[in-house]
């Protein structure tokens, strides 16, 4: 490790310097642990075999919590959820760079992100960078296709294909200790550096406060191997620097578990820059920036009467700045300098009621305004309004669950110039079944089906270079059909949780966008055929000794193919970027308070272009990464501590095509909670 000081750090890490650092880190807290009196009688530990993963949910569902991320070695939000089954994170590459994800092939503009149950929304271009929410306040991450099994939802939480649900971490403090503040660093690779703050406070009885701040600052530089096809040759990724900061803080009101209010403010400042595609023969464009400033306020109420009524409010208010710069851009200007700016205004009502013990019913009623502006000539200044109306039920019948629901959506457009979409108004249907058919109710049957569609967002119809205000709302008819198995044991293995879950998806009316050399067009595609089958196995196991092994594995199968037009010349091809087969597992050994896990996930070939031909050819891949954690306390105060290698082997691949991914590299990380 070498640290040179002049003005400002800068610093250089060999691996280890890495662990030299974290021995550092580790020798107080080593100490204190050998200095223990042993004069004292043992108390009588009972040790109790951990449970099995909840799984059986209505919908296809997975799960990680906060006390997993370090197991997976995540960074935000695109790394926790990438070992999914089903799931395919498209990386752009970098520290900096965007991660969106798409699940069961559908894009990512059919998954809704929820964020403490109220959606994330970007009417301009549908898409939320996964890269940019970070773990530090994140309690735990789910993922269900289909819908949320709770029918006391906001109505947008049956709008989508899938649902990302986000939940943040809530104080949970008694008057003995009012107060609980968490200080984190992480360093590494990249010239990363991000610390962290948390104050969780306790106001009364009834009220208390979270907040949380960080920092991410980053050169973003990293090596790469260019291959031309006759030559190899080692070139420095430069470009994708970011320096970003973020606030997040909620206030808490709870008189009972029947009756809660919070309030939550979320700011988001970065500069991001843009390292370009890597194309043969010619040097990636220099000195893109990427610019945003973005702020949300929601608020939330929740209460549940003597007479069995339950209602959920919900409002939100939003504005998304951004602002792109690029200075070899081939126009008469020779630059791009472009800004926008967004704003939503949102309100959603719900109330549940149980008609019988057995059977529940509920309504929801969402209102959307979304607006843009922008700075470009002949810009169209559009507003979408957005009424979202949904009827649902769940009843139980011995041992089958039923649950349907019935969305209504009804959009209006307006632009300030020229012309825009039809208003549209569309009926959304969803029936969902379980069924456990034998005395061990640890195997379940489920199926669903649901019929739902996404509108173009504001950049498919306005954007300057691709306006098209003739693309039709994207419908998908989605199929589900799998079972669920889990049990606790005895023996050596404490628990197996097994899913399996074979789909075929339909789309109609694919929204696609083609580039071509500067602009790019946007069209309805057609039809697409999607049919996969996931699957994924957890366990636990007891080894003596004092050890435990974690196991998780997942499998994704998918063949998404255009069926458009059987005399096309790409009738019956795969989709572009869509891999057949994924394959990823995570392995674990604990003793005590250190723990070290190793994570694999590997890609089957895919294609960047509709043509799969040869030139369109993106090789399989098996990337990897290690990691130690150390859990425990230091003088008195709980820590965590890890040191991670992400890319273990070094592999040289790419998620997206001309945008390579970094090879080897390391991050160690900090937390003390006083």
């Amino acid at each position: 490790m070498k640290i040179r000081i002049s003005g400002v750090f800068k610093y250089s890490w060999s691996l280890s310097g890495y662990f030299a650092l974290l021995f550092v880190f580790l020798l107080p807290c080593s100490n204190a642990l050998a200095q223990q009196d042993t004069s004292k009688k043992l108390k009588e530990v009972v040790i109790s075999s951990s449970k099995a993963p909840f799984i059986q949910t209505i919908t296809p569902s997975q799960q990680i919590t906060s006390v997993d991320f370090s197991r997976y070695s995540a960074a935000n939000v695109a790394d926790a959820i990438r070992n999914f089954a089903g799931v395919n994170i498209k990386d752009y590459g970098g520290i900096g760079g965007l991660k969106t994800v798409s699940v069961r092939g559908l894009g990512a503009n059919h998954i809704a992100v929820l964020y403490d149950g109220v959606q994330i929304n970007d009417a301009e271009n549908g898409q939320v960078d996964l890269g940019r929410l970070n773990l530090n306040n994140v309690q735990e991450i789910a993922l269900y296709n289909g819908q949320l099994p709770n029918i006391l939802q906001p109505a947008r939480s049956f709008a989508s294909a899938s649902i990302l649900s986000i939940i943040t971490i809530k104080p949970r403090l008694d008057p003995g200790k009012p107060f609980l503040i968490t200080v984190a660093a992480k360093t590494g690779s990249f010239g990363l550096f991000n610390p962290y703050v948390q104050w969780q406070q306790r106001l009364s009885n009834n009220w208390s406060f979270i907040i949380n701040s960080y920092l991410q600052k980053a050169n973003g530089r990293y090596d790469y191997i260019n291959d031309d096809g006759l030559f190899k040759s080692r070139q420095t990724r430069v470009g994708s620097d970011i320096d970003a900061q973020q606030v997040d803080g909620a206030l808490y009101w709870a008189k009972n578990d029947s009756s809660k209010f919070n309030l939550h403010a979320n700011y988001y400042n970065s500069d991001r820059g843009l390292p370009g595609a890597v194309i043969i023969n010619k040097p990636p464009p220099e000195g893109q920036h990427l610019w945003n400033k973005d702020l949300f306020l929601q608020a939330g109420y929740d209460h549940l009467f003597n007479s069995g009524i339950h209602i959920l409010v919900n409002s939100k208010f939003s504005r998304n700045y951004l602002h792109y710069f690029n200075p070899q851009f081939p126009s008469t200007a020779g630059f791009l300098d472009q800004n926008f700016t967004q704003h939503e205004y949102y309100q959603s009502a719900a109330i549940s009621y149980h008609l019988l013990s057995n059977w529940e019913v509920s309504y929801a009623a969402d209102l959307s305004v979304n607006n843009m502006s922008a700075n470009l000539p002949g810009f169209r200044y559009p507003t979408r309004v957005t009424l979202l109306n949904v009827l649902a039920s769940t009843l139980i019948l011995g041992k089958t669950t039923l649950q349907a629901s019935l969305l209504n959506t009804n959009v209006t457009e307006s632009v300030a110039t020229g012309t825009t979409i039809p208003h549209r108004n569309i009926f959304s249907p969803t029936v969902m079944a379980t069924i456990k058919p034998f005395d061990d109710a640890g195997f379940q049957i489920r199926g669903f089906y649901k019929y739902i569609f996404r509108v173009p967002t504001f950049n498919e119809l306005y954007y300057n270079f691709i306006t098209n205000t003739k693309l039709k709302p994207e419908f998908t008819n989605q199929y589900d059909l799998g079972f669920t198995y889990s049990k606790n044991l005895a023996g050596l293995f404490e628990y197996i949780s097994l899913t399996t879950d074979a789909y075929y998806n339909n789309v109609i009316n694919k929204i696609v966008y083609t580039p071509n050399l500067y602009n790019g067009s946007v069209e309805n595609f057609g039809k697409v055929d999607i049919k996969g089958l996931d699957a994924g196995l957890k366990t636990q196991a007891r080894l003596g000794a004092g050890y435990n092994a974690v196991l998780s594995v997942n499998y994704s199968y998918q063949q998404a193919q255009n069926v458009t037009d059987p005399t096309s010349s790409i009738y019956l091809n795969q989709l572009p970027y869509i891999p057949k087969n994924t394959f990823a597992f995570n392995i674990g050994v604990t003793k005590g308070p250190v723990g070290v896990y190793y994570n694999q996930q590997q890609l089957s070939s895919r294609y960047y272009n509709n043509n799969n031909n040869d030139e369109d050819y993106l090789p399989k891949y098996t990337v990897s990464d290690a990691s130690v954690v150390y859990k425990g306390v230091c003088k008195h105060l709980p820590v965590i501590l890890s040191a991670e290698v992400n890319n273990l082997f070094n592999k040289n691949y790419m998620v997206v095509q001309s945008y390579p991914m970094p090879g080897r590299s390391f991050r160690i990380s900090f937390q003390m909670t006083i």
